[in-house]
């Protein structure tokens, strides 16, 4: 049993970074309404918009910023107000997207988590009913790097399609902002600082040009209803700034190979062995003969903490729709967690995690 508390759950939620605690006083000591006309309200206004620079420079982004309340928010005014008729997403997208009714059709996934992108280019049957579809927009929602999996879309190959078929591509950047390159071939991209150690409740829709979409409130623009949170905004700044390259060093990493020979060794799936492109800060691995479910419970009494799917709907107690959608069997994708790596993750705690999983396995065997 360990003394001190141990996250492997980084996918979800990410400790807040010193630097944006920092930023954050400093914006809730200069707090004003950026929209007001007092010398106040300017200040917060010329902290806003340097903030704004200052995201695009991090970003390399030479588009529009919007800044939300998060994600989830920015998926919503990017489906909501883009010029376009229809909407496509793949069918791995994080249930913000898919649980909205605003999808008209889902791109299917090959077994390695690949998106059937290729289905665009064909105009495949779903795609030519779709009335209009051949004159008018469409927006094609594809996730960068998948929340449970880790695996990571091809961005150009994705954009080179939509873009062929008239298309606006919406990138979901939220597990990859901070850590790998927004992809600039995007018409649209999401941020959420949280997941990089930036606030929670604060994000961003990058938008290559405005006319992209249509208004819909009275600030960031006019294309985002709400007072800006300033304080937020700054700390998702300072904690994007802070990110390093890479993202979590190798050396704190490398106890997961010879884990992944063990797990196979044990009978167990590591996932990102079936992966097109896996990333090295998520990854899934089912345990033989022990439900996922029954592993966190395990797990948390031993003060370790992982998740099963993603944490947004993890409570529902469902079969992951991103597993079934890659067409894992149902025993193996009930059996399936998820551990992943942030800033502050240690080797140690990867060690640690590694040691319970294997003992819990053996456990399980014998019984």
């Amino acid at each position: 049993m360990t003394t001190q508390r141990i996250y492997l759950d980084h996918a979800a939620t990410t400790p807040l970074r010193p630097e944006a605690r920092r930023a954050m006083e400093h914006g809730f000591a200069q707090w004003a309404n950026p929209s007001s006309p007092h010398s106040e309200g300017r200040k917060a206004r010329a902290l806003l918009e340097d903030a704004r620079e200052r995201l695009k420079a991090a970003l390399h982004w030479d588009g529009k910023v919007i800044f939300t309340g998060g994600a989830s928010e920015a998926a919503a005014l990017a489906f909501d107000n883009a010029n376009v008729v229809h909407d496509i997403a793949t069918a791995v997208e994080h249930d913000a997207i898919l649980r909205g009714d605003d999808v008209d059709w889902t791109i299917p996934v090959r077994p390695d988590g690949t998106a059937d992108m290729q289905l665009l280019a064909t105009r495949s049957e779903p795609l030519a009913e779709m009335e209009g579809y051949s004159e008018n927009r469409t927006l094609v929602a594809v996730q960068h790097i998948n929340s449970e999996t880790g695996n990571r879309q091809h961005i150009g190959f994705a954009a080179e399609l939509v873009h062929d078929n008239g298309g606006l591509l919406l990138v979901d950047c939220a597990q990859s902002a901070g850590k790998f390159a927004v992809p600039q071939m995007a018409d649209m991209a999401i941020i959420s600082a949280h997941k990089f150690g930036g606030p929670i409740g604060v994000g961003a829709l990058l938008v290559r040009d405005y006319a992209m979409l249509h208004p819909g409130g009275g600030q960031e623009r006019g294309y985002r209803r709400g007072t800006e949170n300033l304080p937020g905004i700054l700390g998702m700044v300072a904690a994007l700034e802070a990110c390093d390259e890479p993202y979590v060093a190798p050396d704190v990493l490398a106890p997961l190979d010879g884990f992944a020979e063990a797990v196979r060794a044990a009978g167990g799936v590591w996932l990102s062995d079936r992966l097109a492109d896996p990333t090295p800060y998520i990854h899934a691995v089912a345990m033989p003969g022990i439900s996922g479910s029954a592993q966190l419970m395990r797990f948390d009494m031993a003060g370790i903490a992982v998740s099963q799917g993603s944490a947004c709907s993890s409570g529902t107690m469902k079969r992951s729709h991103v597993l079934t959608a890659m067409g894992l069997d149902g025993d193996l994708a009930d059996r399936m967690i998820r551990v992943s790596f942030g800033w502050t993750t240690t080797r140690a705690e990867i060690e640690r995690f590694c040691e319970v999983w294997l003992d819990m396995a053996r456990t399980g065997q014998r019984a």
